[in-house]
């Protein structure tokens, strides 16, 4: 998809832009990191560094020994997950209002997904042992039990 994007938080104290192509599939993630964040499932879709610009003050907590997660410090909307050297943002397209309208790309950590969120469709799936084989940056957090 090309096309500039503006999205926000809750309150408006922060916006976030992305400018030019970015792939507006969704993937979620069911990992025990994720679940505590967001309350369920993380959803997110990828845009590079250089088209994202964000205004407005931002807090970041080192979530893994590799990966930041953004929010915003006035309302507390989720707004990215990132790595903590730079590199492409997993922006939450709930921000956006076009967000509404994207399909699900993927879905990882399948095997540690709640009762209460089983998601449909024809996309691609991974359990944690199959994305954490492909991913091998990613390991659990042995004092939480979580995956990053």
């Amino acid at each position: 998809m090309t096309g500039d994007l503006t999205g926000h938080c809750l309150c408006g104290a922060v916006t976030v832009a992305v400018s030019g192509a970015h792939d507006p599939r969704v993937g979620a993630c069911h990992c025990r990191m994720c679940q505590r964040w967001s309350g369920g499932l993380f959803l997110s879709f990828t845009a590079e560094a250089a088209a994202v610009k964000v205004t407005g003050e931002v807090a970041r907590h080192a979530s893994s020994s590799f990966a930041e997660r953004a929010f915003c410090p006035v309302c507390g909307s989720h707004l990215w997950m990132r790595d903590l050297d730079g590199g492409d943002y997993d922006l939450m397209p709930g921000l956006f209002d076009a967000g509404r309208d994207w399909p699900l790309r993927s879905e990882i950590y399948t095997d540690q997904a709640m009762a209460a969120v089983a998601l449909e469709g024809d996309h691609d799936r991974a359990t944690a042992a199959e994305y954490e084989a492909a991913n091998p940056h990613v390991s659990a957090n042995p004092a939480q039990g979580d995956q990053p």
